[in-house]
């Protein structure tokens, strides 16, 4: 996997942000076992400590969990996954929103160009 961080903001926060989004995006299944801590920092490209620091706070939020011996697993609560990719569309959106409004666009501008989108999308173009 080919991660780019950003160098504005920490990088175990855009780990994080990454993970989240995989587990919203189910592309890491409920129980499915995480590759260790070493494995994932190779493939990621970044200090095993940084890694951890990035499950652990996982961990806390309880997105993941840990087995002893047997490593970590993506949680099986479907509910908090739900509310994870729900926050994450609804942070999305704002962001979305603010700067259409800072471009100065209006609501009447916003929703037209939604619309005209939406079928664009539908049309498959």
């Amino acid at each position: 996997m080919s991660w780019k961080f950003d160098n504005s903001f920490p990088i175990y926060l855009q780990i994080i942000e990454r993970i989240k989004l995989l587990i919203a995006s189910e592309k890491w299944k409920p129980g499915e076992k995480i590759d260790p801590v070493r494995e994932l920092a190779f493939q990621i490209g970044v200090n095993p400590n940084t890694v951890q620091r990035a499950l652990s706070e996982l961990e806390r939020e309880g997105l993941i969990y840990s087995v002893r011996t047997s490593g970590r697993f993506v949680t099986e609560n479907t509910a908090l996954i739900k509310k994870t990719r729900e926050k994450i569309a609804e942070e999305k959106i704002r962001d979305f929103f603010e700067f259409l409004f800072d471009l100065g666009y209006s609501s009447e501008d916003i929703d037209s160009i939604l619309s005209a989108k939406i079928n664009e999308f539908k049309r498959g173009e």
